[in-house]
Order: C-alpha cells, then structure tokens, then sequence
C-alpha cells in the first residue's frame, strides 16, 4: 500500500494529463474551521475539505464525537470534491497530517484505492518552493460509486475483548492515557489492555513521516509484529487514522475503533489509568 507522496512528485503529478484530486483538510479540535486558512494559501486546484460535516456523522454521545459518516453521504460529498471512479486523491492539512489522515482513511475504506496523503502536509509544499493560490476551488462534480468495508473496523464490543488477543494502540497524548488531564470527554483514562502510542512518535520534527524501518522498529517496541492482530484508537477517530497510517507505511494491516475514547468514555465501561 502507498501511503505518501513527496511535494515534487505531486508537483509533478499535476502537470500530467491526469492530474490527481487534491484535498486541503485543514482541521484543528474546538476549531475554527479551516477554510479561513485555506483561503489564505493551498495547492493549487485544491478543494477545502469540512473535516466536522464531510468526513463524520454527528448523533448522540454514546456514537462518539466523530462517527463514520453514512457512505451515501460520504460519497455525495466525494463527489462534490470532484472525484470519479479510478481517480487518484492526494491530501493534506496544515501540518503533520493528523486530520487528513481522516480523510485518507475514509476513502479507502470507502473503496478508493488510490488516495495518498503530502508528506510533511503543506509546509512541505511551501518548503519546496512551490506556489500557492487562494480562490475557492469547486471543481467539476465527480461519479465516483463507493461502498463500506474496504479496510476494518472495531466496535465498542470488540474493543473490549481486543487487547486479550491483540495490540490496542491508543494514539492520544500520554498525560490522556494515564489519566491526569481530560479536556475533552467525560472520564479519564484509557480502554483497560491498551498500549499507549501517541501519534507524535510517528513523525519527525518536520513533520514528515517517519522512515518506514523506523516505523516498524516504533510499533515493534509496543509489542507489534506481522503475526499480531492491532487495533487503534484516540479521541475520537480521526488521529487514529494517521496511526493507521503509520502503520501502512511499516506493512502492518490495522482495525480502527471509530468510536474511540469519546464512546467510550459515554458508555458505562471500565476505565484504567495510569502507564
């Protein structure tokens, strides 16, 4: 699975004969949104991607604060990103690529096979010298036809018995994990069986990915290997999918929890704390 692609090769890859979509998935917790920012400087041809209304649902606080959105309207608004069948995807935010992990994930759970996401995210772009515009992009509409179930997910009741048989990765800050801060969700703590993983240690200080032997050498130290199944979760499912990722680029397959924390937490389930 190719999971990134470098600021030049997208460079590049736009001024073919089938240039790919690009996504800008600018997106920060507790806002604002992002599309002050892009309209300040995106790659050019990009289209402004609402991470909160496009990429998740939105019901009661048991469902988590970002649940998967229904595929019919995932795919209305895939559609209105311009993508049609066969297209390649290529998307990015702000830095680090924490919030367009989402979007990367959800398309190809959706059954998009070529979606990959800007190393380093836009400053990569900017540090390569590459230009940016700043109109609001609305492309042509897309036919693209998806369907769920195109890489794996857990449910709150899989979570529960997960980490018997498997690695349960939960990528929030480790002062989340242990307990001693919850700014977001009603309890404090992590999913018992869990192995703390925070997402930062997938990146370096630019932000880019980590090398892929680095990687596996990471998740290998957290007790993963290619005979054992892993689970990922966070917050809320969204820097869960940049784990996921991570884990793409070390060849490792993993099932993410879309509820994440923020189910979890709303439902009445134990709670460790603690490293």
């Amino acid at each position: 699975m190719t999971v990134l692609i470098s600021a030049d090769q997208l460079a590049s890859d736009l001024r073919s004969d089938r240039p790919p979509v690009v996504l800008d998935v600018r997106w920060t917790l507790g806002g604002p949104p992002g599309h002050g920012e892009y309209l300040k400087g995106h790659v050019p041809g990009a289209v402004y991607v609402n991470l909160d209304t496009e990429l998740a649902a939105h019901g009661a606080p048991t469902d988590g604060r970002h649940p998967l959105p229904d595929v019919a309207a995932l795919q209305r608004s895939a559609r209105r990103w311009g993508v049609s069948g066969g297209a390649s995807v290529v998307v990015y935010d702000g830095g680090g690529n924490l919030a367009a992990a989402r979007a990367w994930w959800l398309l190809r759970w959706a059954g998009v096979s070529d979606v990959r996401l800007l190393d380093g995210a836009l400053p990569a772009w900017v540090a390569a010298g590459r230009e940016l515009e700043s109109v609001d992009v609305v492309p042509a509409p897309g036919t693209v036809e998806l369907t769920a179930g195109s890489l794996p997910t857990l449910d709150v009741d899989d979570v529960a018995t997960f980490a018997g048989t498997g690695v349960l990765l939960d990528a929030r800050a480790p002062e989340r994990f242990r307990g001693e801060i919850e700014p977001v969700d009603p309890k404090a703590g992590h999913v018992p069986g869990a192995t703390s993983a925070p997402t930062g240690g997938n990146l370096d200080a630019d932000g880019r990915f980590l090398p892929a032997e680095q990687l596996r050498a990471r998740f290998k130290g957290l007790g993963v290997d290619a005979s054992t199944p892993v689970g990922v979760y966070c917050g809320s499912g969204v820097t869960a999918a940049h784990q996921a990722a991570a884990l793409a680029i070390a060849g490792v397959d993993a099932a993410l929890y879309p509820g994440s924390w923020s189910q979890w937490s709303n439902l009445d389930r134990p709670v460790a704390t603690g490293s």
